[in-house]
Formats: C-alpha cells, structure tokens, sequence
C-alpha cells in the first residue's frame, strides 16, 4: 500500500477520496530530524508552507530508499530544497492552478485597505477614536496598477482591476507575453517609475536575493503604494520601512515576511501597512481545489503511471 504523510493536513475531501483509491493517509506535522527520519516510512510527503523540507531531512528520507515525491500544496517551493530531494530521486511537484483566485482575491484587498484606510481605522474606531478627517483615502479608479511577474495570479489581479477601472502595466521575465495586449508589457525599470500601486508575483530566487531594495523604491512615483502577496523574501523589509517613513511609500498590503511567523514589530505595526499571516491561499474554495490537485498528482504518480 502507498503511504502518503500529510505534514501540514489537507482538505478533508482529498483525505477521503486518497482513501477511496487504497492509499494509507497519515496527518501529523514532524519538523527536521524528525521528519527525516519518518519519511523512511513513506512513498510521497505533502506539505504547505508550514514544514521545512531541507537537505538534512532529504538525506535522511533517502536512506530509506522509499520516498518518491514530495508535493508542495501551493505555487511556490522555496520551504522545500528542490535540487537536493531531485539529486536523491526524489520528485517534487506543487498545485500551482488551486490558489490563483483567493491570492488575487486578497491582492485586491490589501489595495483597498490601504488606499482607504481600512486597516488603520479599525483600530484606531476601537480605541473610541473617530478619526474621519484623517483618513482622505484615494481611488483605485483610474490609477496605474504594475504587475510584477505575469503568471495566474497576476493574470487574476489583472482581470479585477481592469474591471476596477485601472489600467494595467505588467513586466516578466520571459517577455512580452501574447494575448494579451489590453494590458502593457514593459520594463522592469519602466513599471517601478510609471506605476500608482505595484503588486508583487515573483518567486524568490535566492541566487539573486532581495527584488526590492533602497534602489527601487527611489525609482518609483512618490506617494506609491506596494503589494506583497507573493514571497517575503522579495521586498527588503528593512528598505520598505524606511520608504513609509519618508513618504515614498504612502502604503503597503503584505502578506509575506521575510521570517514567518514574523517578529517585525514596527513593520506590522505601521498605521500606513495592512497587514495578514500569509493567507493568501486559505479559502475553502481553494484548499478543495488544492487536495484535488494533490489527489490528481498521487493518483497520476502512483496508479496510471
């Protein structure tokens, strides 16, 4: 019988339908050594983004001579040490169609609760505040949107802001992309300078580190807004605050840290920065279809192959 450890859960619907089709699930999060050490017991690991899947447990797993695959219940790998799991014969694979809606959905958020002041008002109303000559928000209508990176969910934030009423630069690194000439392709320098809002899609390449430094934010509008709903590693954390404290930036949306959990006290505590714990993904609609994606992936692996 295949043995699949579910380190982070799935959605209660995939666990049932792994179940139908003879596979023994077992859901319980194991960190390091440990973790290592119990996937000599198993054929595949599924994991979000709470679990670490680095070379010391890679090598361990491998001594076992079971595990086969290992699938990242989302868009990005980078908790998982691809090179090192594919060096042992080991495949890695993710679901990166499940998410793309609920990610763009709270890109779309985090626009609104910083242009309007959503997130800080919240507070300070609680506190028996009522600040309302503070809080001179501005419209998304008409504003400039750049899309850094141009993948599905990029796609999916492009689709709502246009409908928004917001026109729409992206740039990527494979180029202008074809079908789709409602929105402007252009450089990587020209969308930091032209843009209003600029929302981040970009994995995190750490051979070239941080996207988003003290260099870029110089380059863009004064007065601009910034949206992270991709990787923390991207935006150097230190740079964004002082970007907020001078103006640069009149306000951020993140969702991403550069350490999760997070301990940048200042940053979430800016009353100019929205702040959620990396929920991009966490909808029901889409942990459904991410146990479906992963469903799909074992199914394919291990039966039809």
């Amino acid at each position: 019988m295949i043995r699949v450890l579910l380190s982070d859960g799935l959605d209660k619907s995939a666990i049932e339908k792994l179940k139908s089709l003879n596979f023994e699930v077992v859901d319980e999060h194991y960190e390091g050594e440990e973790l290592g050490e119990k996937l000599k017991e198993f054929d595949a690991l599924v994991v979000r983004s709470a679990t670490k899947v680095r070379v010391p447990s890679i090598e361990k797993a491998a001594e076992g001579k079971r595990l086969k695959l290992i699938i990242r219940g989302g868009v990005g790998v980078d908790n998982i040490d691809v090179a090192a799991a594919r060096e042992k014969s080991i495949e890695v694979r993710n679901t990166p169609n499940a998410s793309s809606i609920s990610v763009a959905e709270l890109t779309l958020a985090h626009m609104f609760a910083v242009t309007r002041f959503v997130n800080i008002s919240n507070v300070t109303m609680r506190q028996g505040l009522w600040e309302k000559k503070k809080y001179k928000g501005t419209e998304l209508y008409g504003k400039t949107l750049g899309l850094m990176g141009f993948g599905r969910i990029a796609k999916e934030v492009a689709v709502r802001a246009r409908a928004l009423g917001m026109q729409v630069l992206y740039t990527n690194r494979k180029g202008k992309i074809e079908g789709f000439d409602q929105y402007k392709y252009c450089t990587f320098d020209e969308l930091l300078k032209c843009s209003d809002i600029i929302s981040l899609h970009v994995p995190y390449d750490k051979t070239k580190g941080t996207l988003i430094g003290k260099e870029q934010f110089e380059m863009m509008k004064d007065g601009v807004y910034l949206i992270n709903c991709s990787r923390g590693k991207v935006v150097s954390e230190e740079a964004l605050l002082e970007a907020l404290n001078n103006g640069k930036v009149a306000g951020a949306g993140i969702d991403v840290f550069e350490e999760e959990p997070t301990k940048n006290k200042e940053l979430i505590n800016h009353p100019r920065v929205s702040v959620t714990p990396h929920i991009g993904a966490s909808t029901s609609e889409a942990q459904k279809r991410i146990g479906l994606e992963v469903v799909k992936i074992l199914e394919e692996y291990f039966i039809k192959k």
